[in-house]
């Protein structure tokens, strides 16, 4: 559990999709399709979508599994 902590600590607060995309090794298409699918918890600023780094790490515990 605390290698997973380290990591989260040093994400920035809020990643674009670049950063989406290499944090969790896919690409940067994956990540538009998954920032335009439903409950996902991204953000809209001006024409910019981001997301909170605190909101992707619940996103993916909550998600882990699910088929």
């Amino acid at each position: 559990m605390q290698v997973i902590n380290k990591i989260e600590v040093q994400l920035p607060r809020y990643m674009n999709c670049d950063q989406v995309a290499e944090y969790l090794g896919v690409s940067r298409t994956s990540v538009y399709e998954l920032f335009h699918s439903d409950g996902f918890p991204l953000l809209r600023v001006g024409r910019r979508i981001i997301v909170a780094s605190e909101d992707l790490l619940k996103w993916i515990k909550e998600n882990t599994g699910k088929h």
